[in-house]
């Protein structure tokens, strides 16, 4: 390959700055709207009737779309359009299919920017930065990339050798079947990347987004219908996530899974495909992003001031709904000592409000559940003994699903908010001795059974390195002098392993891999004439 996409520039939302202005005048115009939302099948609206209702984390009274839930008819319909529309698809060819992405990536940096970063920072509660780093500028970049990728495999995975007489070639084909993609709250631009990473390399998608981002996710798809997308290629399916598994299981052509969420629902999903096998045209690829409990480790002679910035941004940016967001930390006791009260007081000048107003640096999270589980963790760590919260800890989900950013001190390296994922504005520090950093490591090892992202604080080379060497299986993104959050499409591709997930490294080429199976050609040029070998010659 030569030449390669950038990564898009993002805005700064700077006050008096274009942007600022377009991206307020667009989030009025959608609370001043409560619009229908339909699943798409084979490109047709459909309203089924059986709807629920989309509103604002940050204030849960504003109801911001109806969405019309699919049926078991229309999942079974959703399937048999992807089924039907492959064969049209893959004769578009690889340049016409990344035509259509290429387009859709042209719409997001110019007239659909603001309408889709709007629409995030609503339905899910993101402020401007993380709207705009998310749902246009990564989104933007899977396209690109996704497409400069798959243009790369037909020369890249060609055979080394063709002996004379013989033409050796490989064909770059899609899975056959429809890949079932199941995507997550809290990115769009995941939620955008995993029904079409398979579809630009051939595939078609039933594509079942998040019940928490409906909103978001069908501006996506109205996108991609301008931008071209044929019918079929990619359906759009709100509704029950068992149900519409289920649905796809019971369809011979379903070829896989791609996947973002819990560890137990994805563990779940493989086991169900795994006993939905003999009715299956062939074996699906099974690929997941899940859980983490991603983790910081402080030497003694870290940048002080770096970690402390590091564990602010890296716990509580998005309120802490990332999956690679800081939620555990091992502090030697001399940087403790140096850094908690000032971190303390940082954390405690952290604006929290409305997305629309700009000064916010967190919101609310997601939902009623969120709530509900975040503050559990919270007061039961106040009541136990080996625990403090040192900042934070209140909550208020009158107005809105709000939670105060929190640290919590621990004394006991297996406490639950040390080992358990959260997934909300909640750190939990283990402070050790000084001279304990080799003892610190293989604890960070053993603690959780994830593996997405974790980092290093250390100014020794030395240090860092045997941290890297000790943490090698520990984080699928590692991250040196750095929080553990923020990985850009084409700078550090993302995943995990152990029950992170599958670890194929979505915004590289790795991911677009799964989603092929090629076929190996031999073309004879020298036809034998022949049929016998020489072995059998008289003596």
């Amino acid at each position: 390959m030569t030449g390669h996409p950038s990564n898009e520039p993002i805005l700064g939302y700077a006050p008096g700055s274009p942007e600022r202005n377009e991206l307020q005048v667009e989030m009025d115009r959608q609370m001043g709207e409560v619009i229908e939302i339909p699943c798409i099948i084979n490109g047709e609206e459909i309203y089924t009737g059986t709807t629920t209702a989309q509103v604002i984390p940050h204030d849960h009274g504003h109801v911001l779309a109806n969405v019309h839930l699919a049926g078991r008819g229309e999942m079974e319909a959703a399937c048999a359009a992807a089924v039907t529309a492959q064969a049209a698809w893959i004769d578009l060819g690889l340049d016409g299919r990344c035509a259509v992405f290429e387009r859709c990536a042209n719409l997001l940096a110019g007239d659909w920017r603001m309408r889709v970063n709007a629409a995030t920072m609503l339905n899910q509660s993101k402020t401007a930065l993380q709207a705009e780093i998310d749902a246009a500028c990564e989104l933007i970049d899977f396209w690109h990339f996704n497409c400069h990728y798959a243009r790369g495999f037909h020369d890249d995975f060609q055979p080394l050798i063709s002996p004379s007489g013989v033409q050796n070639s490989t064909e770059i084909r899609p899975l056959e079947g429809f890949v079932l993609a199941i995507t997550p709250f809290n990115f769009t631009s995941i939620a955008g990347n995993l029904p079409s990473a398979p579809a630009i390399v051939g595939c078609t998608s039933v594509w079942k987004p998040s019940r928490n981002s409906y909103h978001s996710n069908y501006m996506l798809m109205r996108l991609m219908m301008e931008a071209g997308l044929p019918a079929g290629v990619i359906n759009f399916l709100p509704g029950s996530g068992a149900e519409i598994t289920e649905a796809a299981l019971a369809n011979p052509d379903f070829a896989g899974l791609h996947f973002t969420g819990s560890t137990a629902t994805f563990q779940g999903l493989w086991q169900e495909i795994g006993m939905a096998l003999p009715n299956l045209r062939s074996y699906p690829r099974i690929v997941g992003e899940t859980g983490g409990k991603d983790f910081v480790v402080a030497h003694p002679d870290c940048d002080r001031q770096g970690l402390l910035v590091a564990l602010l941004r890296g716990s509580f940016e998005y309120q802490g709904q990332k999956c690679s967001a800081a939620s555990r930390a091992y502090v030697p006791r001399s940087v403790w000592g140096a850094i908690s009260d000032d971190l303390c007081s940082e954390i405690s000048k952290i604006g929290m409000g409305d997305a629309r107003d700009f000064s916010n640096f967190m919101t609310a999270v997601i939902d009623q559940r969120a709530f509900d589980k975040i503050t559990g963790y919270i007061e039961r760590a106040q009541e136990r003994d080996c625990c403090e919260v040192i900042v934070g800890g209140s909550s208020d989900d009158s107005t809105g699903w709000f939670i105060e950013p929190t640290i919590i001190v621990t004394t006991n390296f297996t406490s639950e908010s040390m080992t358990e994922e959260i997934f909300g504005p909640v750190l939990t520090v283990y402070v050790y001795e000084d001279d304990d950093f080799e003892e610190v490591l293989g604890l960070c090892d053993e603690a959780s059974p994830y593996a997405l992202t974790g980092s290093i604080f250390a100014t020794d080379e030395a240090n860092v390195q045997r941290a890297f060497e000790a943490l090698r299986f520990t984080a699928g993104n590692f991250y040196i002098n750095d929080k553990p959050t923020g990985a850009v499409v084409a700078q550090q591709p993302f995943g995990g392993a152990r029950a992170s997930g599958t670890n194929d490294k979505a915004g590289g080429p790795l991911n677009l891999l799964r989603w092929i199976s090629p076929r190996s050609v031999k073309r004879t040029l020298d036809i034998p004439q022949d049929w016998s070998y020489p072995f059998m010659g008289d003596n």
